[in-house]
């Protein structure tokens, strides 16, 4: 079994867009693609608005949304903070034993984290350490705008530090018109972080199945992507 781990360098950056629109697009290429988005906050898995409905609906996945998505909580919070309010403590094992009951049934997986790499799941554990136990290459989402090389550096330099393997980076959401901040930031981070950054997508005005896989297809080399 392949696959990605897509991560953020910060909560809203679109991972869910680029996560979807990648899985889509390697459903339509032929490829047996399978979705994961072990924990949800805030709002139900079955709701259309959900990260895990779109996730199942762009990659066409026979798994359930329960099995997408094995954690959901209540409030719009850190994964880990949400459950602890709930009085619900989820480990690191029990994320794992869900995955080793669904890694299988697909060719390549596309695993989608919540928030950024260092959001606590639960008691004791990061999305970064369940990276590392998944022992998946890293695409890191980043926002496009003024502050952005600052965040992204730091996500790389930590995620270098645990010893994770980063495929590269996408900057997502550019405006219409792109302002100097957007102009002159890939290269910075390109060369600060010395990770390839794999595609520049503009923020969607209209979001749909149609519009978010050509976002991929226009703007996105996959090809690198299926190498790892």
């Amino acid at each position: 079994m392949r696959g990605i781990f897509i991560t953020g360098t910060d909560t809203a950056v679109g991972k869910t867009v680029i996560s979807s629109g990648i899985a889509g697009v390697l459903r339509d290429e032929g490829v047996n693609v399978g979705v994961f988005k072990p924990m949800l906050s805030g709002i139900k898995r079955g709701d259309p608005k959900s990260d895990s409905y779109w996730l199942k609906k762009m990659s066409k996945s026979s798994l359930t949304l329960e099995e997408i998505t094995p954690f959901e909580f209540e409030e719009p919070l850190a994964p880990g903070i949400a459950q602890e309010l709930e009085g619900k403590n989820i480990s690191l094992e029990d994320i794992l034993k869900h995955w080793d009951i669904i890694r299988n049934k697909h060719e390549f997986f596309i695993v989608e984290g919540a928030g950024g790499i260092s959001v606590p799941l639960g008691k004791g554990y990061l999305v970064s350490d369940l990276i590392k136990a998944l022992n998946l290459p890293v695409l890191i989402v980043a926002r496009p705008n003024l502050g952005t090389i600052n965040h992204t550096f730091l996500t790389v330099e930590y995620a270098k530090k645990l010893g994770l393997t980063i495929t590269g980076i996408i900057i997502n959401g550019t405006s219409e018109k792109i302002n100097l901040a957007e102009k002159t930031c890939p290269k910075v981070i390109e060369e600060m972080c010395s990770i390839p950054i794999l595609g520049i997508t503009p923020k969607l005005k209209c979001i749909s199945e149609v519009t978010v896989k050509q976002l991929i297809k226009d703007h996105l080399h996959l090809d690198i992507l299926l190498k790892k």
